[in-house]
């Protein structure tokens, strides 16, 4: 019984970091693959791809400068040289784990696991074909030469090469460079990689909420810690530590607001806009007792609020020329991210119940253009440790200095900072940062003149509530707030464009005071959202719309919802799922998810007038915890994802997982730290099983 036990917990180990490891379609430079208007002439890829027309030249001349003899040979070496256009190429070159020279080949009897979502349903011999065909062919600098093997971009010298000069066998070849090894999930058999069709997914009946505080927060962030607490904060400026209780225990979060974990109100400005905007717990915080803080000051009122302004010379903005709404000069307000620390409060930082308000350093500063609402969500990245801090673009009607698409400023934008290294004095001194930070060299424009080194992501209007998938944290998903018709969701990618000011969602933008944008279509590399929603759509009775962005639901308490993306509108009258299918493709398609209290809700919910909805109030922002249980933060509560039975829902699926294994352990959050995780599972599996 016990060695049975044993091999399930293994079994669902190993199937959780096998699904890990997939992810969205990416390129070797990780960037979201374009559409493209024309077939490449080259290598004849079309639609959503990852090279342009010039780069298909220059794998064209690659070509030929192999001097490949023989026409089926030269078949499959083209073939194999396009791969690098093909919309999975980050997969198929193994690029997280250390690029290849070529993709990984299918091959049906290698030694590998290809997981059914994904796995490409064409040759299966691809590997075996390629031996066959070119074993006795010369190709000049040949891109299977063992010492290119996990060297991507290495030019080995000119001289000819044949298959069987380089490697022993068919066998040894493909052993080196057939089907995805180490249990990705994505080989290339000489065609464009396409997804599997999975059964139309039908959206859960409803969603089920139970009330377990009465709080209104901005932020919720669970435990780096693992346990069942949780941190909370609020617009003006405090933070609390809570216990959360079990779900079906009746109990209610443990929070006394009189003793806040830290209170930062006197360095807060707070006002409808602005406030304590973002929270974030370093993954170590347990060891380190470091924490976050994004909120907006006002230097008229504090000393310490001084900063350089976004509008300056590097963006074509004159502050002695501008002009606010509310002032005749701009940044008054600033937007900083400082650091603080529960060191010496306890016997260790994960014990600690209070923290010093006094701050440790000022990890960022940069003043407003206007006063409006400037986005301010900070995350650390799951896998590499670097904080993400999410900027509007200003809040200007319009954005009418274009400061999103403006290659300098931090307006519009999503900021990648390392904050474990910290800068040189004279880094900061010449105004070349912002703050105390470096910038991680693997950023998007890191060796970039143009463009400001800290931008990961660039054309957002007001980045409400993004999250990272607890399963593929490639999943980065933004809801960013429109203005005057559409709300979106957008998958964040490395140097991604989202369009704004020239696109509102997949709407071409036009300002009141300007002539139609003619000029919107010229965007280089523009991603649209994955879902979204009109403002003509919700709200009927406000007239208004604002999305706040949520997560991917991992939880087994609603199985029903496991794997969709769930979102709503600020109103708080509509809340939408959204289903990725094909598995792994991107492609979502959202549908109204319909919500109630529960019967037995620990806290009595009341209900909207003349209608069966709960009265939840204005929805702010959404948490998780490390459970991965969804909560709704919103001006009447704290409001947590539950069973659907409770609601009277019905999930065909809820049954069958009351007596299921539960789920294996989390691994550590900051696989900075631990990156062969996906390795390593196949390996112990495979010991397992023999």
């Amino acid at each position: 019984m016990e060695v049975s036990l044993i091999k399930i917990w293994v079994f669902y180990i190993f199937l959780w970091f096998s699904y890990k490891c997939s992810s969205l379609p990416l390129c070797t430079n990780l960037r979201e693959p374009v559409k493209q208007n024309k077939a490449l002439k080259f290598c004849e890829y079309n639609g959503t791809m990852c090279c342009t027309s010039s780069q298909d030249s220059g794998i064209e001349k690659r070509f030929q400068a192999m001097n490949i003899s023989n026409d089926s040979c030269g078949a499959v070496i083209k073939s194999i040289l396009c791969a690098t256009c093909d919309k999975y190429s980050a997969e198929l070159f193994k690029v997280k784990s250390g690029a290849r020279p070529v993709p990984v080949l299918c091959e049906a009897n290698a030694p590998a696991v290809k997981l059914s979502s994904i796995s490409n349903p064409g040759n299966s011999n691809f590997c075996s074909e390629v031996w066959d065909s070119c074993k006795d062919v010369s190709i000049l600098n040949s891109p299977f030469s063992p010492s290119l093997q996990n060297k991507a971009g290495v030019t080995q010298n000119s001289s000819a090469s044949k298959l069987i000069d380089l490697w022993n066998s068919k066998n040894d070849f493909c052993g080196n460079f057939g089907s995805p090894s180490g249990g990705d999930s994505v080989c290339f058999d000489g065609k464009q990689v396409e997804l599997n069709e999975t059964e139309k997914i039908l959206p859960p009946e409803g969603m089920c909420l139970e009330k377990i505080g009465n709080g209104s927060y901005l932020n919720m962030v669970a435990h780096p810690d693992g346990s069942n607490r949780a941190f909370f904060s609020d617009q003006p400026g405090k933070i609390w530590l809570a216990t959360i209780p079990d779900i079906d225990s009746g109990g209610v979060l443990g929070l006394d607001e009189s003793t806040p974990f830290v209170d930062l109100t006197d360095q807060v400005h707070f006002d409808t806009n602005f406030g304590m905007m973002g929270l974030a717990f370093h993954p170590k915080f347990a060891q380190n007792g470091r924490f976050f803080a994004s909120f907006t000051c006002d230097k008229q009122t504090n000393p310490g609020c001084s900063g350089r302004c976004s509008c300056n010379s590097d963006v074509g903005c004159d502050p002695s020329k501008f002009k606010t709404p509310t002032s005749t000069s701009p940044c008054q307000f600033h937007t900083v991210v400082a650091e603080y620390s529960a060191n010496g409060t306890s016997s260790a930082p994960s014990m600690a119940t209070n923290a010093n308000p006094a701050e440790v350093r000022r990890i960022f500063t940069m003043g407003l253009p206007y006063k409006s609402p400037a986005g301010g969500q900070i995350l650390f990245g799951p896998e590499d440790g670097y904080v993400y801090l999410m900027i509007g673009d200003g809040g200007n009607e319009g954005d009418p200095l274009n400061f999103s698409q403006n290659k300098k400023s931090f307006l519009g934008k999503i900021l990648r900072l390392d904050v474990e290294n910290m800068p040189s004095e004279k880094e900061i001194d010449d105004l070349s940062l912002w703050g105390n930070y470096t910038t991680p060299r693997d950023n998007p424009y890191a060796d970039d003149k143009d463009m400001a080194s800290e931008i990961w992501a660039y054309g957002l209007r007001n980045p409400w509530r993004c999250s990272f998938d607890s399963e593929r944290p490639s999943y980065f998903i933004c809801g960013d707030s429109g203005e005057n018709a559409y709300e979106e969701v957008d998958i964040i990618t490395k140097g991604g464009n989202y369009g704004w000011p020239m696109y509102e969602g997949p709407l071409i933008f036009t300002r009141k005071d300007t002539p139609r944008n003619t000029s919107a279509g010229s965007i280089d590399n523009l991603i649209f959202p994955v879902v979204g929603y009109n403002h003509s759509e919700v709200n009927k009775k406000t007239g208004s719309a604002s999305i706040s962005g949520g997560y991917v639901y991992r939880s087994n308490t609603d199985p029903c919802l496991y794997g969709s993306y769930l979102y709503g509108d600020l109103y708080g009258e509509n809340y939408w799922t959204a289903m990725e299918n094909p598995k792994d493709s991107g492609k979502f398609t959202s549908a109204s998810l319909p919500f109630a209290c529960a019967r037995d809700s620990p806290i009595q919910c009341t209900t909207t007038p003349n209608s069966p909805l709960p009265a939840i109030g204005y929805v702010f922002s959404t948490g998780q915890d490390n459970k991965k249980d969804v909560y709704i933060l919103t001006s009447t509560g704290v409001y947590r994802v539950v069973r659907p039975s409770r609601c009277n829902y019905t999930c065909s699926k809820e049954n069958a997982t009351t007596n299921a294994v539960p789920s294996p352990p989390t691994p550590a959050s900051n696989s900075r730290y631990i990156r062969p995780y996906c390795t390593v599972a196949l390996l112990a599996f495979s010991l397992f099983i023999l």
